[in-house]
């Protein structure tokens, strides 16, 4: 064993043994386990989602739902990848609820630019990430998980396809159908 994998072996038998002792009913145990896994999973929703209130709600809700639901936890997947598909199928549900034709409102708002970046290129990038949100709402709730997931997370197509519940193939399958959607909603920015 090297010693880069030794440490990984370790919090996986912390997290194994939190996730243990959360299932018998102990709080601070289960909070540890929020703790090491909300930044995650918010940043992921954030990105699913497209606003910071929703995804807030969304994994506040999964971590509800995961403490309700935690003592039926059979360990078939780590506690990890257990909350991660809590988290996905909760902003699906949200992605699928939405109407198709939201306003500019919907948009996100990118942050703050550096202050030692021109005008004109904050303006592009600002443009561009705007652009990136509208396409990204052509995606079917489905290829806009698999893509994020897979793009802008850079999890493994096996992981995904544990997180969503599908075959490796069709995670394939939707990331290059989001991509080729994408590609081409995005050609004025090539």
């Amino acid at each position: 064993m090297t010693a880069d994998a030794q440490p990984d072996a370790s919090l996986r038998r912390e997290q194994d043994l939190l996730t243990v002792r959360a299932a018998e009913g102990d709080e601070e145990a289960f909070e540890t386990l929020v703790h090491h896994h909300a930044p995650g999973l918010l940043r992921l929703a954030t990105r699913l989602l497209g606003s910071r209130a929703e995804a807030e709600d969304a994994v506040q809700e999964s971590f509800v739902s995961a403490w309700r639901k935690l003592p039926e936890f059979r360990g078939d997947a780590r506690f990890g990848t257990w909350i991660h598909r809590i988290v996905t199928n909760r902003c699906l549900n949200v992605l699928r609820s939405r109407r198709s034709d939201l306003g500019l409102d919907a948009v996100p708002e990118p942050s703050a630019p550096d202050h030692q970046v021109s005008p004109s290129r904050a303006a592009e990038a600002h443009a561009a990430v705007a652009d990136l949100s509208r396409a990204m709402e052509g995606l079917s709730a489905e290829q806009r998980v698999c893509w994020v997931l897979r793009e802008l997370d850079g999890v493994s197509y096996e992981s995904i396809a544990e997180t969503v519940g599908i075959s490796p193939e069709a995670v394939r399958g939707r990331v290059f159908r989001a991509r080729r959607y994408l590609t081409e909603a995005m050609a004025a920015w090539r």
